[in-house]
């Protein structure tokens, strides 16, 4: 347990953040997963209408630090590619 004020002031802040990053990582995983189901189904109107909300759930990320922006690219250039393939 924190003893120093410091101590339990870094506590609390990372409860908070733990909170936002929790909600940020379901975000993301709804988003991908959605996403990867119209892939499989091979639906390319379904899949092209969740690219944006997954690439707003991802620049979300990057932006409050969740993710780092080379996995974000990452993300999204895997999706592209994927999407790509269902012609």
């Amino acid at each position: 347990m924190a003893i120093t004020s410091s101590a339990k002031k870094a506590l609390r802040a990372s409860k908070k953040k733990r909170v936002f990053n929790l909600r940020r990582k379901a975000t993301i995983d709804d988003q991908l997963k959605d996403f990867r189901k119209a892939v499989l189904a091979k639906d390319k109107s379904g899949a092209e209408k969740l690219v944006s909300p997954l690439y707003q759930a991802l620049d979300k990320a990057v932006k409050t630090g969740y993710i780092k922006l080379n996995t974000s690219s990452r993300l999204k250039s895997r999706a592209m590619a994927s999407l790509k393939k269902l012609g």
